[in-house]
């Protein structure tokens, strides 16, 4: 039997082997084989843990090997490994299985096993290997059983390890897989209602085809025009995760650190909303800890950029890769890395940088030169990516008396009949939503009709849009049918309405052109 440790290392992270060799010498224990600080403290943490759990610990020379050396090891979960080495090795654990183990935890000084970050990677990982048997931190088992096919057993305490191998020997079976709640009800969700977002009926049709077809969306307007407040409305109609979905974002979570005790399968989409003072490494991940960023966080989910033209350049830009692709790619020195990023990128930003291009009677003091300067950190390489451009006007007076009926729960069941419809049709393909349709397969799954077609061609031409905007506003079609129960032909009425979503943005509208606002 092999005893496996874990370090992360992107997404998929690195299977370690611990070796313990015992011989007579100079007392002491020396860890070797790439290990951080953390690891190498593990020396005095394992020792005093062995000893008041009522172990006795070898008064000689200790040398613990972590496999694979060119591999860096980090973290505190190698603690629990290394001390059920060093007790395999003096005979005081007694040890009958002949399959590899993956042992994970961090240990205290009076014993107890305290929970660590990335047990569900880990886990997943091992299973990937071909490791079906994993002894963890009690706190990190619910985590950890939500990997079908796998034994995962909890320990408290040091003390009482051997218990816990005696229970992987007997073959104990794990438990179901652990899920987090998901409300059904609507008085229990956690999300803000679509009915108080009054008088923006077309603000809330947008983001109904944004969340049903998982298209990227911006929203502008002045400042208090309800921008962000319907954007922080958009998860609660969001389709659940499903479960191959769930495991993955869990599984970032995990990675991150960031899951909470006792926590099982994520359920409901992330909405991340990072400040437009974050730095790059928190965005798009790395770090000295190569930690996932925030678009990974995001993953199945939306990750929110609220006043965008307020996020540096680079940032901002640095988005376009993980757009095309959904995964994020970090490169070192001795080698790459890479993290999930399939998100769906909601932007909000003022039309102007003072707030009132567009406002009924507001006076704008932005010059042409100013208009560019300040869309200009957005972009035209990434705003070309964001599907749909929305302006949003502050709502009537009048309006906050009226209901029109648009909740969130009906806004949501619409959603799913149209997600259910894309499932049917993108079944066996690598992609299951409209917005991630491939460039090559445009044809085959937005198929026009003949006054489509000639309503199609008429308004690309006059619009002028580029390559990937005539292709936007077909997956964006194709949504719209959906909604309206049509899984055939897309007709011209639904490519009028997609155009009306991509007309902003294109040309010279955020310039000051002719065909702008000034």
């Amino acid at each position: 039997m092999r005893i496996l440790g874990f370090t992360p290392a992107g997404f998929e992270g690195e299977l370690v082997t611990i070796e313990v060799d015992i011989r007579r010498g100079i007392p002491g224990t020396e860890i070797v084989g790439l290990a951080s600080g953390a690891v190498k403290e593990a020396r005095e943490r394992v020792r005093i843990a062995v000893r008041n759990s009522g172990f006795d610990y070898p008064a000689d020379r200790i040398v613990v090997n972590l496999a694979p050396a060119g591999v860096p090891k980090a973290g505190a979960s190698f603690d629990l490994p290394i001390a059920a080495g060093i007790l395999r090795a003096t005979g005081q654990l007694e040890v009958g299985l002949n399959v590899d183990t993956m042992i994970l935890g961090e240990l205290q000084l009076d014993g107890c096993v305290r929970p660590v970050a990335g047990v569900l990677s880990a886990v997943s990982g091992g299973a990937e290997r071909g490791v079906n048997r994993f002894l963890v931190p009690t706190a990190n088992v619910a985590e950890g059983r939500c990997v079908h096919g796998v034994q995962v057993v909890g320990l408290l305490r040091l003390s009482d390890l051997g218990a816990a191998f005696e229970a992987l020997e007997r073959g104990i079976e794990t438990q179901a897989r652990s899920v987090s709640a998901q409300p059904d009800d609507e008085a229990d969700s956690p999300y803000d209602d679509f009915s108080e977002l009054f008088g923006q009926a077309m603000v809330k049709r947008a983001l109904q085809v944004a969340a049903a077809g998982m298209h990227h969306i911006l929203l502008f307007g002045p400042p208090g025009s309800g921008k962000t407040m319907a954007i922080r409305r958009l998860q609660g109609i969001l389709p659940p995760l499903g479960m191959a979905e769930a495991l993955e974002v869990t599984r970032i979570y995990s990675l991150a650190g960031i899951l909470p005790p006792d926590h099982g399968l994520m359920m409901r989409r992330p909405f991340r909303t990072p400040h437009h003072s974050a730095s790059l490494e928190g965005i798009i991940g790395g770090g000295r800890s190569l930690r996932p960023g925030e678009i990974s966080l995001a993953h199945r989910g939306i990750l929110f950029l609220d006043e965008v033209p307020e996020f540096h350049p680079t940032i901002l830009q640095s988005l376009r890769e993980p757009l095309e692709d959904g995964i994020v790619s970090i490169a070192r020195a001795e080698r790459s890395y890479w993290f999930p990023a399939e998100f769906q990128l909601c932007v909000a930003a003022n039309p102007c940088p003072c707030g009132n291009l567009g406002r009924e009677r507001g006076v704008c003091l932005c010059s042409a030169q100013d208009l560019y300067r300040y869309w200009r950190r957005l972009g035209g390489a990434l705003l070309d990516r964001v599907d749909m451009r929305v302006p949003v006007s502050p709502a009537a007076p009048e309006t906050f008396f009226r209901n029109d009926g648009a909740t969130s729960r009906l806004m949501r069941d619409r959603v799913l009949s149209a997600v259910r419809i894309q499932e049917g049709r993108f079944k066996g393909e690598k992609f299951c939503r409209n917005g991630r349709i491939p460039v090559g397969k445009v044809q085959r799954y937005c198929p026009l009709s003949e006054d489509a077609r000639s309503t199609f061609e008429e308004v690309v031409s006059t619009m002028g849009l580029s390559s990937r905007a005539t292709v936007s506003v077909l997956r964006i079609a194709r949504t719209i049918a959906d909604l309206g129960g049509s899984d055939g032909r897309i007709h011209s009425d639904e490519i009028l309405e997609a155009c009306q979503y991509r007309r902003y943005g294109d040309g010279d509208y955020f310039w000051g052109g002719e065909n702008g606002l000034h």
